[in-house]
């Protein structure tokens, strides 16, 4: 599990007699409960902490905990089973109109043939730049947006046939969280009924009141009192506002959620709490997630997979452990050396990325990376690469990997 803060922000009427840490602390005292500590001066340091009247080390004190953070937290298995979700060349293409009589002059290639697969009480994380068209992805497997072509089975129904009735009915297996939490509430509703609301239509939970108590339950188990239910979204923080998504998504027991970026609104410690819920939850009832980030410390933390998308498409895959610890496409190696790091041993070399992501109205003839990759051959400018296998579940869209083309490069195959 990940370090975290136990318990809840405390409300802003509280009227605290110590410590206003006190309750949430691991090492409080009995003074830290009665009294109000004082200033402590350590050189350039200020602490509001009784532990440095007992002489403790300032400088251990306020080193931050070592976390451990396994990569891939579930063990593969040989033979895997049936997955809950098989996406199979999945397009979405937005026309673009021009004209008095709004002629179709184009297509944005927001997604351009998208494979992935994600197993049952697992999750896959999908990592890319903004506008590559991660969220667009999302929505379209859960036909919010029909796809313009492609497969999408779910539990071995495929998506894409079903009727809107019919998807009405199967909207309780699977649920999304927004970036944006607050575009996606009503704002004259209260967050109980904002919760309750997918209840009622799936026919979750027998009356009013046990529809109410799960409401609670819920919110307690993303950081937020129970009494929220009486307020209204503009009352909240857009942190608290996320929380309040996720509780919702939870609220109908669904068997997979698409998480569209749901901890990069919340604190670090509250990114714990969130983070491990979402664990437990899956140990629990074997819930599976499509987890849309940016960060690679989430991902090394809790996906068992990853894919990197970059312009509609997807150009490495495999295990978190695989992918990340041995990066095999010029990209996913560009992204990775970016990430931030304390130990100077595990610094990377920046590689730095020339121009920027083109258009997905016009993606490049090849390679769509070609324009940007330091390593690109001339192939790359005239063939889209195939998917080469690295190893085990690693693939990898690169003709540098590719038996038949040359390697200047001297990078193994």
């Amino acid at each position: 599990m990940q370090a975290k803060i136990e318990g809840f922000v405390p409300s802003l009427q509280t009227r605290f007699e110590g410590c206003r840490f006190a309750p949430r602390c691991d090492r409080a005292m009995t003074i830290c409960h009665q009294q109000p500590p004082a200033w402590h001066v350590a050189g350039r340091r200020q602490v509001l902490c009784h532990l440095y009247t007992r002489g403790e080390d300032v400088t251990r004190l306020n080193e931050p905990p070592t976390v451990s953070v396994p990569v891939g937290s579930v063990a593969q298995t040989e033979a895997e089973p049936e997955p809950l979700l098989q996406v199979d060349a999945l397009q979405v293409h937005f026309p673009i109109e021009a004209g008095v009589f709004k002629r179709t002059v184009g297509h944005v290639r927001a997604v351009d043939g998208v494979d992935m697969t994600v197993q049952n009480g697992r999750t896959l994380a999908l990592v890319g730049e903004s506008g590559c068209g991660k969220t667009t992805v999302g929505k379209s497997i859960l036909q919010l947006i029909r796809p313009t072509g492609g497969s999408v089975r779910f539990d071995g129904a495929e998506l894409t046939r079903l009727s809107h009735s019919e998807l009405r009915q199967r909207r309780s297996d699977f649920q999304i969280i927004f970036q944006d939490p607050y575009s996606s509430m009503n704002p004259r509703m209260l967050i109980g009924d904002i919760i309750a609301e997918g209840m009622k239509v799936q026919s979750a939970g027998d009356t009013p009141d046990k529809r109410r108590k799960r409401v609670e339950r819920h919110l307690q188990q993303v950081g937020l009192s129970a009494d929220s239910v009486a307020r209204y979204p503009h009352e909240f923080s857009g942190g608290q506002r996320q929380r309040i998504s996720i509780a919702r998504a939870l609220a109908v027991e669904p068997k997979l959620i698409i998480c569209d970026e749901p901890t990069s609104a919340l604190d670090v410690s509250v990114q714990a709490q969130i983070l491990n819920l979402l664990q437990e939850l899956q140990k629990e009832i074997g819930i599976s997630y499509l987890f849309i980030t940016h960060n690679m410390s989430v991902v090394s933390y809790i996906a068992d997979e990853i894919a990197i998308m970059y312009l509609g498409r997807i150009v490495e895959c495999g295990t978190v452990r695989d992918v990340l610890r041995s990066p095999q496409h010029p990209y996913t190696q560009a992204l990775l050396s970016a990430v931030p790091t304390l130990d100077p041993a595990s610094k990377r070399e920046v590689i730095r990325l020339p121009g920027d992501i083109p258009s997905p109205s016009n993606p490049p003839a090849g390679c769509y990376f070609h324009p940007r990759c330091p390593q690109s051959m001339d192939i790359c400018r005239r063939r889209y690469p195939r998917r080469s296998p690295v190893n085990g579940q690693h693939y990898v869209d690169c003709h540098l990997y590719t038996s038949d083309e040359p390697n200047p490069s001297g990078i193994e195959r």
